[in-house]
C-alpha cells in the first residue's frame, strides 16, 4: 500500500493525522496482519460482496477470467483488500501497482505480456495513470491484444502481441476523473460506502483478537463510533487505545479505557480531530457559515484544496455537518449545534 510520503501526488500532505483515511507511514505492515483473505471474512459492504460472489462463482464455473472490476470510493474502505480477495477467491496470482508508479510504456507492456491466465492485475489510483499508458490498456482489456509500434518514421510498423486473458481490477478515490473509454471497459463497477458503527465494532473486535488484545463490546463500539466510518481509522485508533490500556489501565480495553484514551488523543465522539474542528469553525466564524469556495477555505486553513476535497470533506458531508453547493461549502445546523454556536442570519450588503 502506498503511503502519503511515498506518493505525494496520490495523497495530499495530511501530516500524521490519526483520523486521516489516507495510509500513514507505519500502516502497511500493521494492515497486512489484519487484512481478510476471503469474502466471508470481509465485514460490511454487503451489496458489493454479493455481487462479487455471484460474478466469481460464475467465472469459475465457466473456467474463464473474471470481468474487469472498478472499485471506487473514499480512501481506507478496503478497495485494495477486495482486489486481493478477488484473486484469492479465483485462486489465481495477484500483481499490484499504482497509477503514478507506471511511467514508461515498456513497464506496462512487460507486466501485461507476463501475466498468467486469469491472473488479477491491480492498479491503485488508476485515475493517475498517464494517458499514453491508458491507451495501451484499451486493446489489452477488450481483445487481450497489445499493439506495439516498432521503429520510427516511414519504416515504423505495428506488431500485435497476444495477452493471456486476465482480470484487471482498479481502485480510485476520484471516479469522475476516469476517461470514458477506460470506464466503459469495466464489466463490474462497485462503489464502497462508509461503514456503520456496528460493522466497525465487529472489525475492531476481529482485529483485537488477531492482535491478542482483550476488549469488550462497549469498548469496541466506542472506538468504532469515532472512526469516521472507515476501517483503516478504526484499526489505527485500536492500536493507540491498546497502548493506553497497557500503560495506564489493566491491559483490557473497556468503555472507560477507550473513552479516556480517545479523549487524550483529542478525537471527539464524531471522530473529529483538530483539523476538522478548524475547518468547520473557519466556515462558521470567518465566513458566517458559508458558502465559501474550496480555494478560499484552503488558503484560510493553510491546507491543499485536494486534501479538503478528498480527505476532509467526504465524511463531514456524509454525516451532515457540511454541504457542498454550487456556490461553495456551507456549514449545516448540526455543525452549529456541535460547537454550541447559534446560527447567524446573513445580512445583505447595501450599495
Amino acid at each position: 500500500m502506498a503511503s502519503p510520503k511515498q506518493h505525494p501526488d496520490i495523497y495530499p500532505d495530511v501530516g500524521d493525522r490519526l483520523v486521516s483515511a489516507a495510509p500513514l507511514e507505519d500502516d502497511s505492515s500493521f494492515e497486512l496482519k489484519l487484512r481478510p483473505q476471503r469474502l466471508r471474512e470481509f465485514i460490511g459492504q454487503s451489496k458489493i460482496k454479493a455481487n462479487l460472489a455471484v460474478a466469481i462463482e460464475a467465472a469459475r464455473s465457466r473456467g474463464e477470467a473474471l470481468d474487469h472490476v472498478l472499485l471506487y470510493g473514499p480512501p481506507g474502505l478496503g478497495k485494495t483488500t477486495l482486489a486481493a480477495i478477488v484473486a484469492n477467491e479465483m485462486e489465481v496470482l495477484f500483481q499490484q501497482t499504482s497509477g503514478p508508479t507506471l511511467q514508461i510504456k515498456g513497464d506496462l507492456t512487460a507486466i501485461l505480456t507476463n501475466l498468467r491466465p486469469k491472473q488479477v492485475f491491480f492498479i491503485d489510483e488508476v485515475h493517475r495513470l498517464q494517458p499514453a499508458l491508458e491507451e495501451i490498456l484499451y486493446s489489452a482489456l477488450e481483445d487481450y491484444k497489445l499493439d506495439i509500434l516498432i521503429g520510427q518514421g516511414p519504416a515504423a510498423r505495428t506488431h500485435t502481441m497476444q495477452v493471456k486473458p486476465f482480470t484487471f481490477v482498479s481502485a480510485t478515490t476520484r471516479a469522475g476523473l476516469l476517461s470514458a473509454p477506460l470506464r466503459s471497459r469495466f464489466g463490474i463497477v462497485l462503489r464502497l460506502e462508509f461503514y456503520t458503527p456496528e460493522e466497525l465494532r465487529i472489525i475492531v473486535e476481529r482485529s483485537a483478537e488477531i492482535l491478542g488484545v482483550e476488549i469488550d463490546a462497549a469498548g469496541a463500539l466506542e472506538i468504532a463510533s469515532r472512526s469516521r466510518g472507515t476501517p483503516r481509522i478504526a484499526n489505527r485508533l485500536l492500536r493507540r487505545v491498546r497502548d493506553y490500556a497497557q500503560v495506564r489501565g489493566a491491559g483490557r480495553i473497556d468503555l472507560p479505557a477507550a473513552q479516556a484514551a480517545l479523549a487524550m488523543l483529542e478525537v471527539d465522539r464524531y471522530g473529529f480531530d483538530e483539523v476538522d474542528r478548524r475547518l468547520l469553525l473557519a466556515i462558521i466564524e470567518k465566513y458566517q457559515g458559508g458558502p465559501v469556495g474550496v480555494n478560499t477555505l484552503a488558503a484560510a486553513l493553510a491546507e491543499e484544496p485536494d486534501a479538503i476535497e478528498e480527505i476532509y470533506e467526504p465524511f463531514l458531508i456524509q454525516i451532515g455537518f457540511l454541504d457542498r453547493t454550487p456556490r461553495g461549502r456551507v456549514a449545516t445546523q448540526l455543525a452549529y449545534e456541535h460547537f454550541g454556536i447559534a446560527p447567524q442570519r446573513r445580512q445583505s450588503s447595501l450599495f
